[in-house]
């Protein structure tokens, strides 16, 4: 094997979390080294040209969670990325009748239009996700309270205790629902309207293989409030030139801070070095050579880091267990497709714009539960879960004049389909299905479509190293969030091998195109290179 290269710290994969922790590492003078199995930088974030001349966004594709921090910290805008919002916020087609929600109070004004008492409710609603989301905010850019590491982890238990002690008790139930109940449990406290369950239903699915009727699926539709779009919080947009815009633009900034970008370099092994007090990272093997650093991080699903680039024997085999059994599974089947005319649904709103919108196929909680349902028993969801956006209505760059791109993220399709099964023979029947579903909407549909880009779950995992098709890097759950994320006594990044960390979204505060838990992972790095410090 040639001579080592010697780095202060190497970050495994230019996904974005990566590409975020590098820029941080560089900027306080660290010596980075990013190493990437891929031709190019982004890992889900990226842009593709899936059709001549028709260009979207490959797995991720909207922005609202990416930290507002990490974007002026970044300059990601000086770097070439503008989000634009939708003129439509979302556009639920239903049975003879339409839902949209969006700015300027069209949201209430819908929801008083479908069902007596919803406008009252929605207040409500609001008033309670102005509780809980603000506390949310607060703890993705802070490593959760370890309660499970001793007098250390103190601090930010005091930190929580403080941030409590200012809500009422009725807060404090409210709070209590949001972390432990479903979505389908309070929406349906709420709400009478089964298009206004739905929309906000939605929020709960997304990523996450469960019935919208699972306890847990509130705080995942929290999840996907925190976030914020071109300066609009709760907004979603569009990154013009798609996801990949966003990476790009961090790729310039972590290489402008100094940070060395590498690209087919997959990482094979993690190197670990045994003295008396145990192991310790010091470096990784890729591209047939040693990278030696001081930290190690990675930003890679923790059971495909534990399973594959961790020797077997240097962590306790307790956790080595813990983290092979890491469940991932979000049941998530991606597609784009190019279109030769925008669809015609057959529920018009009177206003335009609903093309802008995220566009959700499924009028009810009752319809997302038959699909986890169906997806549990048969693989997949014969009526899919869909949201479709038409980023072209809104970026004419990404497709030729008068024609458009779409992005379909569907659920639920399991990543196992059992024995005798394999998504190598099955996802052209199910992108088939997809569209039937969509044509069912919006006659005309299936034949207007050019040509499609299909990301099964198995794709998902081939080529993005999503392991079992997780966008999120693990499951939402209860048990696998905030300090039990990826563990509990590793939810401050620092994993249980000396010289390890984690800066990927199987981190606090989990998946989403943020930013934060590389933000979060590169201040553990540098408080750990303090001279006081330098143990781990």
């Amino acid at each position: 094997m040639p001579a080592s290269d010697t780095h202060d710290a190497i970050i495994i994969g230019a996904g974005h979390n990566g590409l975020t922790c590098a820029f941080y590492l560089a900027k306080k003078g660290l010596k980075v080294a990013v190493l990437e199995r891929a031709t190019t930088v982004g890992g889900a974030a990226v842009t593709d040209e899936f059709l001549p001349g028709y260009r979207n966004s490959a797995a991720a594709y909207t922005v609202s969670l990416l930290n507002p921090k990490v974007i002026r910290d970044m300059a990601l805008e000086r770097h070439g990325l503008k989000v634009v919002l939708r003129k439509t916020d979302n556009f639920l087609p239903g049975d003879g009748d339409y839902l949209l929600s969006g700015r300027r109070g069209l949201t209430r004004k819908e929801l008083v239009r479908h069902a007596k008492g919803d406008g009252e409710a929605y207040d409500r609603y609001l008033a309670e996700l102005g509780t809980v989301v603000p506390l949310l905010r607060k703890w993705v850019l802070r490593a959760p309270p370890e309660i499970g590491g001793g007098v250390g982890g103190l601090p930010k238990m005091l930190q929580l205790a403080r941030d409590l002690v200012g809500l009422s008790l009725a807060d404090k139930r409210i709070l209590h629902d949001y972390a432990t109940r479903s979505a389908g449990d309070i929406l349906d406290r709420h709400f009478n309207g089964d298009l206004a369950k739905a929309l906000f239903g939605f929020d709960g699915v997304v990523g996450n293989f469960a019935s919208p009727y699972a306890p847990g699926t509130a705080y995942v539709l929290l999840h996907h409030l925190f976030g914020e779009a071109a300066g609009v919080p709760g907004a979603w947009g569009h990154a013009i030139g798609g996801m990949g815009s966003i990476t790009q633009a961090m790729a310039h900034a972590a290489r402008e801070a100094g940070a060395d970008i590498l690209l087919n370099t997959p990482v094979e092994e993690v190197i670990v070095e045994r003295d008396g007090k145990g192991g310790r990272a010091a470096g990784v093997v890729a591209g047939g050579r040693a990278w030696r650093a001081k930290q190690i991080v990675a930003g890679v699903n923790p059971k495909l880091l534990f399973d594959r680039m961790v020797p077997s024997g240097a962590i306790e085999p307790e956790v080595e267990r813990r983290m092979h059994n890491w469940k991932c599974e979000s049941a998530t089947f991606r597609m784009n497709v190019a279109l030769s005319e925008l669809p015609k649904f057959t529920v018009l709103p009177k206003r335009g714009n609903h093309l802008t919108a995220g566009i959700i196929i499924a009028p009810s909680l009752a319809y997302m539960d038959r699909a986890f349902i169906d997806a549990s028993r048969d693989g997949w969801a014969k009526q899919p879960i869909i949201e479709m956006l038409i980023p072209s209505t809104l970026d004419p760059s990404l497709a030729p004049k008068g024609k458009h791109v779409a992005s379909l993220f569907c659920q639920h399709f399991r990543f196992d389909l059992g024995p005798g099964r394999s998504w190598d023979h099955e996802r052209e029947a199910a992108a088939d299905s997809i569209i039937a579903t969509i044509d069912a909407h919006a006659p005309g549909f299936g034949k207007s479509v050019l040509g499609r880009q299909i990301h099964s779950p198995l794709d998902l995992e081939r080529r993005f190293g999503l392991t079992g098709g997780d966008i999120f890097h693990g499951k939402m759950g209860l048990d696998q969030l905030f300090s039990a994320r990826p563990m509990v006594g590793a939810a401050d990044y620092r994993m249980p091998l000396k010289g390890l960390y984690l800066c990927g979204s199987g981190a606090h505060p989990g998946g989403g195109v943020t930013g934060a838990p590389g933000h979060n992972a590169a201040r553990a790095v540098l408080a750990d290179r303090r001279p006081w410090k330098r143990g781990h």
